[in-house]
């Protein structure tokens, strides 16, 4: 009886053992084949010879023709001058929306988002960023006979209210900046230019925009808002392309090709080309300075 019993505890720990044994080769296995996954995007790019590219709707960024589908813009324009000059065809696979283009990136259907795309904190843990082809900024629109925001902490008084478009940029810093002031909520799916409208109607004292879109609706209301903040921008933000997290040498490729447009002068002359408002935009410093 003893005997079985110690037969039966050796064939117990053989078969434990090889299990753990399998489960850590397994697991170091899928660890090694995720790790080369992740590091297989430049070398399947340049062996298919392609960039997959997802986009996001955003003029002059990124302009759709409604009634052909034909592309251009900016982002447009910079990435296939730099897949000619990296050899690489871009293959335009998907039209992507704000809440749904890192969800796409990160399931591989594309390697790259293209549009006018700001870093912050919450999207880097998902996704990286290009070098910035341009900055932008946002202004603080108020009514053009409105004095009592010298100093904008002013704004920051339940006696103010705020137009705001919830989850938009106009949110973010009126609950950063402005946590006391009254807010006017619209919906997400909303056009900025609402915003406006709504202080040159009263419903509110000021919001916040970008130039470009406020002088768009400047001139269609002449001297309706005015931009309280236009040498000291409340907010600025480089202009990128999103790509895969941890994808250093696809990155690294891509950033060498937009730095060289940006040095050739390529995208200066493509901001001059699409900018409808000049000094809309704010172009990316010199990497030198003169002698």
């Amino acid at each position: 009886m003893n005997i079985f019993k110690l037969i039966v505890l050796v064939v117990v720990i053989t078969l434990i053992t090889s299990f753990v044994g399998v489960k850590m080769f397994s697991k170091k296995t899928t660890s090694s084949e995720n790790l080369n996954q992740k590091a297989d995007l430049l070398a399947t790019v340049l062996a298919n010879g392609e960039i997959r590219a997802g986009y996001v709707v955003d003029p002059p960024a990124m302009i759709k023709d409604p009634n052909t589908g034909e592309l251009s813009g900016i982002f447009y324009d910079t990435l296939e001058a730099a897949g000619k000059n990296l050899d690489l065809k871009i293959n335009w696979v998907e039209e992507a929306g704000w809440s749904t283009m890192i969800e796409g990136l990160t399931a591989g259907r594309y390697d790259i988002i293209v549009t006018d795309l700001w870093p912050n904190a919450a999207r880097a843990k998902n996704i990286d960023f290009t070098i910035p082809l341009y900055y932008s900024t946002i202004g603080v629109y108020t009514r053009p006979t409105e004095n009592r925001f010298a100093d904008l902490t002013s704004i920051n008084s339940p006696d103010i209210t705020v137009a705001i478009i919830d989850g938009e940029m106009s949110a973010f810093i009126a609950q950063a900046n402005f946590p006391q002031a009254k807010v006017i909520s619209l919906p997400q799916d909303t056009p900025v230019s609402q915003l406006l409208l709504n202080v040159t109607t009263n419903k509110a004292d000021v919001t916040f925009a970008q130039p470009a879109i406020a002088e768009e609706f400047l001139a269609n209301n002449p001297g309706s808002v005015k931009n309280i903040s236009k040498d000291n921008p409340i907010r600025s933000f480089g202009n990128t392309m999103g790509v895969p997290k941890n994808q250093a040498g696809f990155t690294s490729m891509l950033n060498s090709a937009l730095e060289e447009l940006l040095n050739n002068g390529k995208i200066d002359q493509l901001i001059n080309q699409y900018e409808k408002y000049p000094g809309s935009f704010y172009p990316v410093a010199k990497p030198y300075t003169l002698p």
